[in-house]
């Protein structure tokens, strides 16, 4: 649902980032923990990311296919069969993860029906993610804070950046020009205008990037489960408005809601990106299994799109 601006002093908005800054530095140490334990569980959980492809590394054998150039068969051991064989090498080919999560105010409503802030969720899932990636041999990089690494210490110089950043929180990315063939993802409950969202999104797919849009919600958001008078304060700092009859505005709130999040659906599919709600009372694991398995197919376009026909084909050795 759109949330209107405020617009900040320079001055003030760095004094607000530092104060937010030292709060979320006290619970980083919880964030790391369950973000270590939920990659744990997914890496676990994973059979690797392993294709046939350009590499040093023997994979498999495989059946010759009538049709292949006869130098591919592998003489040696299909000497020991009656067929004759190819040997393919695993896919080596590692390319750029860009991590942004929304730090505006919003991100820090918690109902009483989750455990985790909209923030601290999205931080979990996105720490958890690059420890993933970084361990299947990508790079990942923040827009705006963070070159692409691929630092086997990824969750603690992430937390690093963010903890010390002492810029405005955005409710939207930064506009930068990630390269072709790269990946993004966006992780914001995207109370923003859609038209906005749409500027966003078309610039940073504008070079053919790949994108991936996480809405995280809190559940109440979703459900509105107020009743009786209560007072609705706004997260930027603009003033509360009170309903005598909070049920009855309940309708029609979810209907916005649906309304709003479809049409984000709408704008991020067409520019081809994903796009997946999740809410703050359900666990983390199936996101990041979900995530990594559509960069997963992200990556083996990016693949088959670098490499020439000929060796898709099979006809290198």
């Amino acid at each position: 649902m759109p949330q209107p601006r405020v617009i900040k002093s320079q001055d003030g908005a760095v004094r607000a980032a530092v104060g937010k800054s030292s709060k979320l530095a006290a619970r980083l140490p919880r964030l790391i923990l369950e973000a270590r334990r939920v990659a744990a569980t997914v890496i676990h959980g994973l059979h690797g990311r392993r294709r046939a492809g350009t590499g040093e590394n023997f994979w498999q054998y495989r059946r010759f296919v009538n049709g292949e150039p006869s130098h591919n068969v592998d003489w040696r051991r299909s000497a020991r069969d009656d067929h004759l064989y190819v040997r393919e090498r695993e896919w080596e080919s590692s390319h750029t993860v860009w991590l942004w999560v929304d730090r505006s105010a919003s991100m820090d409503f918690n109902s009483h029906l989750a455990e985790w802030s909209k923030l601290d969720r999205a931080l979990v899932v996105s720490f958890a993610l690059a420890e993933v990636l970084v361990q299947g041999g990508e790079r990942v990089g923040i827009p705006g804070l963070m070159r692409p690494t691929a630092n086997r210490n990824i969750i603690e110089t992430m937390a690093q950046q963010i903890v010390h950043d002492a810029s405005e929180r955005p409710s939207l990315p930064p506009n930068f020009a990630p390269a072709p063939f790269s990946e993004v993802l966006l992780l914001s409950d995207l109370w923003s205008p859609v038209a906005e969202f749409r500027k966003a999104i078309g610039q940073l797919a504008a070079n053919g990037a790949r994108g991936h849009v996480v809405q995280v919600v809190d559940p109440a958001e979703e459900s509105f489960p107020y009743s009786g008078r209560v007072e609705f304060v706004d997260s930027e700092g603009l003033g509360s408005v009170t309903a005598g009859r909070a049920e009855t505005w309940r309708t029609e709130y979810q209907a916005l809601v649906a309304n709003h999040r479809a049409a984000l659906r709408a704008e991020a599919e067409q520019f081809g990106w994903s796009f997946t709600v999740h809410r703050t009372d359900k666990g983390p694991t199936e996101l990041l299994f979900a995530l990594h398995a559509r960069m997963g197919a992200g990556a083996h376009a990016v693949l088959s799109a670098r490499i020439p026909a000929q060796v898709n084909s099979g006809t290198r050795a």
